[in-house]
């Protein structure tokens, strides 16, 4: 990056941070809470006493003996080799704990404890999250790291830290963010505590909430005039379910009643990321599974008819009047015209990257294991990158 500031293709004015997800070297087959590897582990140890029954009867058999034998002792070790790599795993690991507010148990995984179970465009995938910070004049990547979960809020802050401390380092600036370099940066990572962050830190960094596109007037005509995306990859039409709106909620005494007449469950109460009060509620089993109108009120209506499943869930939010938040803060910027008119730069600078690193370089999944072996290979296929800039556009070219 020094060499890159040397030959003046840093503009050291906006930089654009996102992430790209990519599968690594694990198997979402092996992945899974704790209590889901432990009723794993018991079915293997159902399944491998079967095939031992299996085992002794067909010792007593004349015909075809020694095939059956030996597909029923292939099947006994590879059943062992499963139930002796759970059980060792829960013998050495930890349950991995979420970065959310609750902090509650994520999926593991055995292969790949460090990876991540998360959902992108082409379905989910077992990987990691490569962020990239790219700056916009000739799209240099003066940051990047990889990340084992697919919500991104919690990675920001280390990602900003890290460009002000190698800044720092370099001697290019004792503080990127003090000279007023511009920080855009994509939807998901915005909460309330990055955008807390950003205001405590003076940072001049605009990150949008996902229902800024709703309030600007641009783009009120955009679903009417171009369709929803991907609508023509949809094969049926979605049926219209019954709103929240017409459940009966009385916020005073928390009871919510269906349009069915049956009074649901009060689950939690809690604050949303935009800092409002929600209180949420389900409908027991027993009522959704044999409501009449369950097909109407229900995306999934099967949900309801095994015990691992889930009724109906509503959510509202408590009318209070509670204070402006940092997330209010970030809105009035990047609803303002010199907040659109400095985003829209975004897309432009970090998607070109990544285009070129998964496209041109071949990067279309990351073939190692662990954090830092896969952040290594994510910072050698943007270091490429840089070199291309380099060598395209420094002085050294002229």
């Amino acid at each position: 990056m020094l060499v890159c500031d040397d030959e003046g293709l840093l503009g050291k004015e906006l930089l654009a941070i996102d992430g790209c997800k990519m599968s690594s070297n694990a198997a979402k087959e092996w992945s899974g809470t704790f209590q889901e590897f432990s009723e794993k582990h018991q079915k293997i140890k159902r399944q491998i006493k079967h095939h031992l029954r299996e085992h002794q009867r067909e010792d007593q058999a004349t015909e075809d003996r020694d095939a059956r034998q030996q597909r029923a002792e292939q099947a006994i070790e590879t059943l062992n080799k499963a139930a002796d790599k759970i059980e060792q795993f829960l013998k050495e690991a930890e349950p991995r704990k979420g970065q959310g507010k609750r902090k509650s148990e994520v999926k593991s995984n055995i292969t790949d404890n460090e990876s991540g179970k998360m959902t992108t465009s082409k379905g989910t995938i077992q990987g990691f999250n490569g962020v990239a910070t790219v700056d916009k004049k000739h799209q240099i990547v003066v940051d990047a790291q990889a990340f084992g979960e697919g919500q991104e809020h919690h990675t920001l802050e280390p990602v900003l830290e890290s460009i002000k401390d190698r800044f720092n380092r370099l001697e290019i600036s004792a503080d990127i963010y003090k000279t007023g370099m511009i920080v855009t940066v994509d939807t998901g990572f915005a909460n309330e505590s990055n955008m807390k962050y950003l205001h405590e830190n003076s940072s001049n960094g605009y990150i949008p909430d996902n229902q800024f596109r709703s309030r600007d007037p641009k783009f009120t005509d955009q679903k009417t005039k171009y369709g929803k995306r991907k609508q023509h990859l949809r094969k049926t039409k979605l049926a219209e379910l019954i709103l929240a709106s017409e459940f009966n909620f009385d916020p005073v005494n928390q009871i919510c009643v269906c349009p069915a007449g049956n009074q649901i469950s009060h689950r939690d109460e809690r604050e949303d990321g935009n800092g409002n009060t929600k209180v949420y509620f389900e409908g027991r089993l027993s009522q959704c599974k044999n409501c009449d109108i369950k097909h109407q009120c229900m995306k999934n209506p099967e949900s309801a008819n095994h015990r691992k499943g889930s009724g109906r869930q509503v959510s509202f939010i408590l009318e209070n009047k509670r204070a402006p938040n940092y997330t209010d803060w970030m809105k009035h910027r990047v609803d303002s015209a010199k907040g659109k008119q400095i985003y829209s730069h975004r897309m432009s600078v970090v998607e070109p990257v990544f285009g070129n690193i998964g496209t041109n370089k071949g990067l279309n999944r990351f073939s190692l294991r662990g954090k830092e072996k896969v952040t290594g290979q994510w910072q050698l296929f943007c270091l490429v990158h840089n070199i291309e800039k380099l060598c395209n556009y420094g002085q050294l070219a002229a």
